[in-house]
């Protein structure tokens, strides 16, 4: 969460990279923290999505020189808000296999969450 937003660069590991490279520069993007089980927002891709936009980025420990998270995203903050809970934006997002969510987001979900972002910060 640190490096990501230090480096203004979101990062996912290489399975994602199809859905990575599909961002466009002013999408709106949200942050999932996987250990706090939170969502961060609001950012914007200020980039195309692509493979290694910063190499030293997520270095892998185990292999020095690769990162873990190649497929990235240059993004910057539209607006800081605070983390929304998962349970105030799990409602939306429309879940598969436990509690992993799909990552493209619809345009109504991406508003439903940017109203919810709103009424919690305003």
């Amino acid at each position: 969460m640190e490096e990501n937003l230090k480096r203004q660069l979101f990062g996912l590991p290489p399975r994602y990279r199809d859905s990575v490279r599909a961002i466009t520069p002013g999408l709106p993007l949200f942050l999932y923290n996987y250990s706090t089980h939170q969502l961060h927002g609001i950012y914007e891709a200020a980039s195309f999505g692509g493979t290694n936009i910063e190499l030293n980025a997520f270095q892998d420990k185990k292999c020095p020189g690769e990162s873990r998270f190649p497929a990235q995203v240059r993004a910057i903050t539209r607006k800081v808000c605070l983390p929304l809970e998962e349970d105030s934006f799990r409602p939306i997002l429309h879940h598969y296999d436990g509690p992993k969510f799909r990552l493209q987001l619809t345009v109504p979900e991406v508003l439903s969450l940017l109203d919810i972002f709103a009424q919690q910060n305003p």
